[in-house]
């Protein structure tokens, strides 16, 4: 499994160690994970064909949601699946090359659920602050490029991530131990000086601090009680989503960093995309109706001027 380069050696495969190495314990894992996904695709699915199909959410807002669904369909899809072949064939192998695409996938999406949820949250800090204004400031060609530069943002950050990996050598030991190629993992497994990962991996962060603080800076008198009871949902999402973020990959390293980072990958790629459509669905009027006409067959009458 190893390339020799001098005297030193390039792995060829990893072994993911997944989240336990004890054998009774797989059957559980895999029915749980195998729930989680089927319940994150399924809702998410929903929330995005509803979208679609009803005339009453085709604004901004939910133009973003569905982008936010999707990611995170997809970044489950990253990491979820292989786990659970892993488990089903006993063979924990990962190619080289396929180990560094799942890494690439994984921060692509990681990424534009941070920059989607700023988006959504400067969304509603103008529907809050400038009511009579948001169809004005909210049209259809800015919405078109908040869409899209989320998802160029976020490839060039998982390009720029993806190159620094490349330059490294990983020695003799192949076992990661996570249950998909995160990038704290394989930065500490490799025997190559990671200064300038780590240092880009810092920067990133710290340019890219949430958009969702403008809700917080409202002063008492622009609104700031009505942005905390009408973004609840909203606000519910970004402390989960950026909380577990911080844990894993912003905080001193912990006495146990390889349990920190397990336990912070399946909250922030499995655990909040799957609560997503549950936050969104429950405290959202809109989003219950659109969902209750979906599940009845009937699709919303067109707004009349």
């Amino acid at each position: 499994i190893n390339m020799h380069l001098g005297n030193q050696t390039s792995i060829s495969e990893f072994l993911l160690l997944g989240l336990s190495t004890q054998p009774e314990q797989q059957e559980l894992l895999f029915a749980l994970f195998l729930a989680m996904y089927l319940a994150t695709v399924v809702g998410n699915g929903l929330i995005i064909l509803a979208i679609g199909l009803d005339s009453y959410l085709h604004t901004p807002m939910y133009l973003f949601l569905a982008n936010l669904a999707f990611a995170d369909i997809s970044s489950i899809s990253t990491s979820v699946p292989k786990m659970l072949m892993n488990i089903q064939t006993k063979s924990p192998s990962i190619s080289y090359e396929s180990c560094v695409t799942q890494m690439y996938s994984s921060i692509v999406f990681v990424v534009i659920d941070n920059f989607l949820l700023g988006v959504m949250a400067c969304d509603r800090f103008v529907a809050i602050c400038h009511p009579l204004n948001y169809t004005a400031i909210m049209g259809p060609r800015l919405c078109l490029w908040l869409t899209a530069i989320p998802w160029v943002l976020s490839n060039a950050v998982a390009l720029t991530h993806t190159l620094l990996l490349l330059r490294l050598v990983f020695c003799d030991g192949n076992a990661l131990p996570h249950f998909f190629c995160d990038l704290a993992p394989l930065l500490r497994l490799s025997c190559s000086d990671t200064t300038a990962n780590e240092l880009v991996l810092l920067s990133w962060a710290r340019g890219s601090s949430p958009c969702p603080s403008a809700v917080l800076r409202l002063s008492p008198t622009e609104g700031q009680w009505k942005a905390f009871s009408t973004c609840g949902s909203h606000l519910t999402v970004v402390f989960l989503f950026y909380g577990t973020i911080t844990g894993v990959y912003f905080f001193p390293s912990s006495s146990d960093p390889d349990n920190r980072d397990k336990i912070g990958a399946v909250l922030f790629t499995v655990v909040t995309p799957m609560m997503n459509p549950f936050i969104y669905s429950l405290r959202n009027k809109d989003m219950k109706g659109a969902l209750r006409r979906l599940l009845h067959g009937r699709r919303a009458l067109p707004v009349m001027p």
